[in-house]
């Protein structure tokens, strides 16, 4: 093992999976690890929030799902170049310990891990595994498989490590931040559609709010993240609605935004779901309906379960509806508070801590 150990982190393109490895990458550095990342164009739109001591490597990326009948005959060559190419790297720095967080542009780093023997495991986010971790989630192809929810449907007979989806720096500052329950005074409300921002929110959620009883409207500020080609629509929306909203497709303070929110309305992505729990903030929270396996809905069923947040299934997301549920939680200040503090509960602010741990612990060569 080198003096200054080495990992590689592979991570495809949606918030999903490289806000855990920057996390993990913010811990890791601050342990005296070197860090490089591998990802693909669409990942490296989120590397500006990865500390500058991380090597970003773009790799190009290949998919079977898309791309008609061309694409998936061109896949296998792109991704056997990038093996190639990833091979080549790790006999000239050979990595400590390599961790894909699925996507496909973790293929290459993987598999080279596996061809050169070296340490390596695979983070889930979701509770149901992604296609590329799929095919990883196997012993003999990984030393390890880490869940980011749980419990996370895994093929028979592999044992996968509960750590939590670790959480960016920002969030874990705000971790069981305080939280002021709704009331007759001005209320933050959030709305988060995922890495490229959902139509279906941008649809209803405006609507929604003007529908509510005036002495709950009139107090409420909206931060509301809409698609570039849905901004003027959902502002317009607002502002006839007599409704104070910030409308951007990417908010970049998404931590001080929903630290500062009586209400989230969010997709129920790993990521996402993550932050509200470690931060504690209400919920209403609307599963993507064409996520694969429907793993959006597996990721909300523990909040939701407990009761620290609402889920509304897409087929069910009316606007009388969202109205109703928005009502619900911020006409009644202590169901808000209570849905803050089992949301609280259930959050896994050492997440990072315990996947470090797992990294170091293969880094060691002690068997898990």
């Amino acid at each position: 093992m080198p003096d200054v150990p080495l990992i590689v982190m592979a991570a495809g393109g949606t918030g999903g999976h490289m806000f855990p490895a920057q996390a993990l990458a913010e811990a890791l550095l601050a342990k005296g690890w070197r860090v490089r990342l591998s990802t693909d164009a669409r990942g490296a739109r989120y590397t500006d929030g990865f500390p500058k001591g991380v090597q970003i490597e773009q790799v190009a990326s290949a998919t079977f799902a898309r791309g008609g009948v061309l694409g998936k005959l061109i896949a296998p060559f792109t991704i056997s170049n990038g093996v190639f190419a990833a091979i080549k790297a790790m006999r000239r720095d050979r990595p400590t310990v390599v961790i894909g967080f699925g996507g496909y542009p973790s293929i290459p780093a993987v598999t080279a891990a596996f061809l050169l023997k070296l340490p390596r495991l695979i983070h889930e986010q979701n509770g149901v595994l992604g296609r590329v971790n799929q095919f990883f989630a196997q012993k003999s192809r990984v030393d390890a498989v880490a869940c980011g929810t749980w419990p996370t449907d895994l093929p028979a007979g592999v044992e996968g490590i509960h750590t939590g989806n670790p959480v960016r720096a920002t969030i874990l500052d705000r971790a069981g931040a305080a939280y002021i329950p709704p009331g007759d005074y001005p209320m933050s409300m959030l709305v988060m559609g995922g890495s490229q921002g959902a139509r279906i929110l941008s649809d209803t959620v405006p609507a929604a709010i003007a529908a509510l009883p005036g002495a709950i409207r009139r107090h409420i500020r909206v931060s509301h993240q809409a698609r570039p080609e849905d901004h003027d629509r959902v502002s317009d929306a607002y502002a006839e609605a007599g409704i104070d909203a910030d409308v951007q497709p990417f908010f970049t303070d998404v931590p001080e935004r929903m630290a500062e929110a009586q209400l989230v309305i969010s997709r129920a992505g790993a990521s996402s779901v993550a932050d509200i729990s470690v931060i504690g903030r209400p919920a209403i929270l609307i599963p993507y309906a064409a996520a694969t396996a429907d793993h959006q809905t597996a990721n909300a069923r523990a909040l939701t379960d407990l009761g620290g947040a609402i889920m509304v299934q897409e087929a069910a997301l009316t606007v009388a509806a969202l109205s109703s549920h928005i009502a619900a939680i911020l006409g009644d200040p202590a169901k808000a508070l209570k849905m803050s503090q089992v949301a609280t509960a259930c959050g896994i602010p050492d997440a990072t801590t315990r996947l470090v741990t797992l990294v170091e612990t293969l880094a060691n060569g002690h068997d898990q």
